[in-house]
């Protein structure tokens, strides 16, 4: 079993997949205690784990947290929801339709290099403060990526699909719905997954001007009182609520695709 584990493509034991990752963990714990309770590195910059856990603790335990983790999930899965409903059938189109790539792929791929921050001004300018602002961000964030990502997952449907399908008769609609739209399902799936992790990057940049609460707003508002140890657990939750999500969507994509065998899925 052993050479299995540095072999391209094996497989191995679910049990050993798990503890490659808990070992990961373990070690990022050791560096960090090592560095903050030998003293190598300043409790002001890097606070000790004590130190989050008590944290933590306490901001669980006041119950004002749970306020500002509804408010940025929603913020998120608002925006992300927005982007997805249009990326998806568009991406499906440019992938099916070469036309539709050559009208849409530049554009989308000059825009999707610009950085979301840079259009807080004239997201406020056009929008105002309110969540549709913040939404936005998010929105732009993901949108372009996930439109080309959906396009290339489309793309790839194997063109024998098709031909087999012309063959036996299907008209173009059915193509696309009973042969390219399944057959893209599964990686359409997982673009959302991925793109629905970088959503979640994009919240403290979307709470950084004009926010009065969440999670962003309480990161930003830490770090102006000099409070790394709230900053840290922020940034825990925020990453935590990433792992819940893409739990979930890869327990979707086990349970809609029983068919695909997905490595690490």
């Amino acid at each position: 079993m052993r050479n299995h584990l540095f072999a391209p493509k094996k497989e191995i034991p679910r049990k050993v997949y798990v503890l490659a990752g808990v070992v990961v963990f373990l070690v990022f714990l050791a560096i960090w205690s090592a560095l903050t309770y030998g003293g190598v590195v300043n409790p002001l910059f890097l606070p000790p784990p004590d130190k989050i856990v008590r944290t933590a603790i306490a901001l669980f335990s006041d119950g004002e947290i749970f306020s500002d983790i509804g408010i940025s999930f929603t913020r998120v899965f608002l925006g992300f929801v927005a982007a997805a409903v249009i990326a998806v059938p568009l991406g499906t189109l440019m992938g099916t339709l070469r036309i539709a790539e050559g009208a849409f792929e530049p554009f989308i791929g000059f825009i999707r290099y610009m950085p979301a921050s840079a259009f807080i001004p004239l997201f406020i300018l056009w929008l105002g403060l309110d969540e549709t602002e913040k939404m936005a961000v998010i929105f732009f964030g993901t949108f372009f990526q996930m439109t080309l990502m959906v396009m290339d997952v489309t793309k790839n449907v194997q063109n024998d699909l098709i031909e087999v399908s012309y063959t036996l008769g299907a008209r173009r609609s059915q193509i696309f719905y009973k042969v390219i739209l399944p057959a893209s399902l599964p990686g359409i799936v997982d673009t959302l997954r991925i793109t629905f992790g970088w959503a979640w990057t994009y919240l403290v940049v979307a709470e950084i001007v004009g926010a009065a609460n969440g999670l962003g707003y309480m990161i930003m508002q830490s770090s102006r009182f000099l409070k790394p140890d709230k900053i840290i657990v922020g940034i825990l939750i925020i990453g935590l609520l990433g792992l819940i999500t893409d739990i979930i969507f890869k327990a979707i994509y086990r349970a809609s695709f029983t068919w695909m065998r997905r490595e690490g899925a």
